[in-house]
Formats: C-alpha cells, sequence, structure tokens
C-alpha cells in the first residue's frame, strides 16, 4: 500500500514541497487566466518572381493582404506602371512587362491593399546586351575522316563481341584429371 512506513505508520510529505506546490499552482493560474489570447501576425507581402528581371521580360506578382485576399489590390512601380491583382487561390496574382528600354537599377514595388495595409519588396531591372551569333567555332567542318557515328558503333561491335568471347570462354568447365 502506498503512503504507510514498513513500521505501518503514514509518511507524511514535508510542509516546505506542499508549499512550494501551492505556490506554482498559484502562478500557473495567473499566468493562465492574465495571458491575452494569441493574436496571428499581420500576413501583408508582396513578392516580384523573378525579383531580377531582364528589360523587355514579364513578371508574376504575388501579394497577401492579410484577411484581405478576397478583394483586389493594387501594385505600383516605376519598373512597369500599375497593375491590379486578383484573387487566386487564397493569394493576390497579377503580371507585369517591364518595356524594353527601361534603365537598369532597383525599383520599389509598392502594394495597397483596400483595408488600407501596404507593403513594399524591390525588383531590379537589368539591361544585358544579348549576342547576335555564337561564338565563331568552325562548327566541325574541320573535322576529316570517318564520321564519329560509325566509328563509335564499330567499337561499341568490338567490346560486345570481346566480352561474349570471354564469357563463352571463361565459364567454360575444365575438364582435368583431378575431376
Amino acid at each position: 500500500m502506498r503512503g504507510l512506513r514498513p513500521d505501518g505508520g503514514v509518511l507524511r510529505a514535508p510542509s516546505t514541497i506542499i508549499r512550494l506546490l501551492g505556490v506554482f499552482v498559484v502562478i500557473g493560474a495567473f499566468v493562465l487566466v492574465g495571458a491575452t489570447p494569441a493574436r496571428a501576425a499581420e500576413n501583408v507581402f508582396v513578392e516580384v518572381t523573378p525579383n531580377s528581371a531582364q528589360a523587355g521580360t514579364r513578371v508574376s506578382i504575388r501579394a497577401g493582404c492579410d484577411n484581405g485576399n478576397n478583394r483586389q489590390a493594387e501594385v505600383h512601380s516605376d519598373a512597369f506602371g500599375r497593375v491590379v491583382l486578383r484573387p487566386d487561390n487564397g493569394f493576390l496574382t497579377g503580371q507585369a512587362t517591364i518595356p524594353a528600354n527601361k534603365q537598369p537599377g532597383d525599383y520599389p514595388v509598392d502594394l495597397r491593399c483596400q483595408n488600407g495595409k501596404t507593403a513594399t519588396t524591390t525588383l531590379t531591372v537589368l539591361n544585358m546586351e544579348q549576342p547576335s551569333k555564337g561564338p565563331a567555332t568552325g562548327g566541325g567542318a574541320t573535322a576529316g575522316g570517318r564520321g564519329t557515328g560509325s566509328l563509335l558503333l564499330v567499337g561499341g561491335v568490338a567490346v560486345v563481341a570481346v566480352v561474349v568471347a570471354f564469357g563463352v570462354f571463361g565459364n567454360r568447365r575444365r575438364t582435368g584429371a583431378g575431376s
């Protein structure tokens, strides 16, 4: 039986342990009663994909307006102008084309939600020169002799023949005087 001493008496807990336990219970009750309920953090954001884009290309915009993702929002940037984002699977989405003559640099992209909340990100516009043609490497016209394809075919057939020959002759049973 629990709580009995071997000599039959009842075990008593020290009063210090009971007092500490009581203090912890009282502190726990104050913490639980005085705590305010957890509130979800505001989820207002805007992102541009890709965030570094060549002038003349199209970028995708995805945003969130906290609890306002079922209403349209507006994005503005000097990189592409004004774009209206529409609800799409729990987010606000849209696309914009960066003009081909846009100067390279970093452009802020500002989101304005209908509930008054805002967010900002940065779009980097690149303006790299596109090569007009590939490098002059000869195009293979200087390769002489038989074609590489037929040479590889002959080599492959030779390797298979050698493997088969070793397999046939290597696996034959040796008959000898001792067997």
